[in-house]
């Protein structure tokens, strides 16, 4: 499916906003309304990028279905299903996907599930902090999976504070 982004995915790229990770980044840049979303996730392979990681892109509203072009085939007709009945909203898809994909790989997939949680609140508590927080903010967005992100709280918590730094850590399950 050929996914395009939309307004509300525009202006959260442009506002760097925490919803938005640094390796959704990297898939949101190259989605176009022309490639696939299997282009787009063999295109980020190497940074662990997974239809998962698109479909999440579609329930936060960052990226929409392209209008069909009358140019592809359309297999899910063949099938009995009407070709955009559950791609309309936005929510649908993933709530009867997310569990089954969950339970299949929860094993290799909670430290990734993990930083994908605590992700956002680690780069809002950084940004937070302005100027002085800078150089930690940088530590936070280069940071490219969980183990990376844990060996930083430490610090985020004598730069904000404990209790500001609790959700942080419960996100990552310390």
């Amino acid at each position: 499916m050929k996914y395009m982004k939309t307004e509300l995915g525009q202006r959260a790229f442009k506002e760097r906003l925490a919803a938005l990770s640094t390796r959704l980044r990297a898939a949101f840049i190259l989605i176009d309304g022309k490639r696939t979303a299997q282009d787009v996730v063999r295109a980020t392979a190497g940074l662990g990028i997974s239809e998962a990681d698109i479909a999440q892109l579609e329930a936060l509203g960052f990226i929409a279905p392209a209008p069909d072009t009358g140019t592809e085939p359309a297999p899910l007709a063949a099938q009995g299903a009407t070709p955009r009945a559950t791609e309309s909203t936005h929510a649908a898809p993933a709530p009867a996907q997310t569990p089954a994909v969950k339970a299949a790989h929860a094993a290799q997939t909670l430290p990734q599930e993990l930083y994908m949680r605590a992700y956002p609140i680690a780069t809002q508590l950084t940004a937070s902090l302005g100027l002085r927080g800078f150089r930690l903010n940088l530590a936070v967005e280069s940071a490219g999976g969980y183990q990376q992100l844990v060996e930083l709280v430490p610090r985020i918590r004598d730069a904000v504070g404990a209790i500001k730094c609790r959700p942080l850590e419960d996100a990552l399950g310390l």
